[in-house]
């Protein structure tokens, strides 16, 4: 029964699934340059960054996604660099995608604690198929329990493809409050494997923000010295849109320091009168001394898909920032913003 359902997935994937052309985290403010190529450089600082996630382990086969990511802030000319690179990889038909791209981003001063970043990336991306392992659903013989026809009759014998792509986004804040609005694939690229000019992936908007409410500071014993232990309490969104296809992520997390706790509703429960839930998602997360920021969140799916056939989502996040010193320059001014 499994892997039956594993095949109706992957064939539903493969004609014309648009959201799943793109890689889904469910912290996606831990993949900042892939939710926004506004957010290069938006710390001020250079930082590294690798996101994992390993969906619906527990079917027969598995849909991993990756995301590394190196942005820099160049202080005497506002702007920011990076680079990143996704991957996704369907163990089925070994249907893989990888990107490599660069991004730019340039930081304008709106007032004393108010900035507006514009961003755009350029990316290379190819893609790969086994044809002889795919299985589409006008092949399947419900009636007789029988699969019709090689699916290499109907896809072309190049199993892979590549193209260019183009996202661009804006990120305006303040001390509290964060906006961030992005579009992705605006050159609308061809993704089909069954002619080269058909199916034009449909260009996703994302609209994502939210509020930072600082908490009063505890005091916490290092050594000999007392310091200052951070406390913040933030509530966000991200609600993005492709083709025929939206999702909403709402959520909230509080920062104890060095301890992150988060929870996420992802779904639209209102539209068109019928349920739309996905998932519910809870996060754990460590800032540590040493720069270095770890995440674990987990997905409960509640759609009908159930927890119990898919096994929900793992994902880790890593992040490493590197703190120049030498510059001699004082951060008296915490960017707002959720850490995952």
């Amino acid at each position: 029964m499994k892997k039956a359902f594993g095949l109706f997935v992957f064939s539903w994937m493969m004609q014309g699934a648009v959201c799943a052309q793109d890689i889904q985290f469910s912290q996606f403010y831990a993949a900042p340059l892939y939710l926004n190529p506004a957010f290069a450089g938006s710390t001020e600082w250079t930082r590294v960054g690798l996101n994992f996630r390993n969906q619906w382990p527990s079917l027969d086969h598995s849909f991993v996604s990756m995301s590394a990511y190196f942005d820099h802030f160049i202080d005497h000319k506002n702007s920011g660099i990076g680079v990143i690179v996704n991957g996704t990889r369907e163990s089925f038909a070994q249907l893989q995608n990888m990107e490599v791209g660069a991004v730019y981003s340039y930081r304008l001063r709106l007032g004393e604690f108010r900035f507006l970043h514009m961003g755009v990336q350029a990316s290379f991306v190819n893609r790969y198929v086994s044809v002889e392992r795919i299985i589409l659903s006008t092949q399947l013989d419900i009636d007789r329990g029988i699969i019709n026809q090689d699916a290499s009759a109907w896809v072309s014998d190049d199993s892979q493809r590549s193209h260019a792509d183009f996202n661009s986004g804006m990120y305006y804040y303040d001390e509290r409050f964060w906006l961030g609005i992005s579009a992705h694939h605006l050159l609308r690229p061809y993704i089909s494997y069954m002619e080269l000019d058909m199916d034009r992936l449909p260009i996703k908007y994302s609209a994502h923000g939210g509020i930072k409410i600082p908490l009063p500071d505890g005091r916490i014993k290092e050594y000999l010295n007392n310091i200052n232990q951070e406390r913040s309490l933030s509530f966000a969104f991200n609600y993005k849109r492709q083709g025929v296809f939206d999702q909403l992520d709402i959520g909230a997390e509080f920062y104890f320091q060095p301890i992150i706790i988060g929870a996420w509703y992802r779904g639209l429960p209102t539209k068109n009168a019928m349920p739309n839930n996905e998932a519910i998602v809870t996060l754990l997360g460590f800032s540590l001394p040493n720069d270095l920021d770890l995440g674990y969140s987990y997905d409960f799916t509640i759609s009908k898909l159930g927890l119990r056939n898919a096994g929900g989502a793992h994902e880790i996040s890593l992040r490493y920032t590197f703190l120049n010193y030498k510059l001699g320059k004082k951060r008296d001014r915490v960017i707002p913003g959720f850490k995952y």
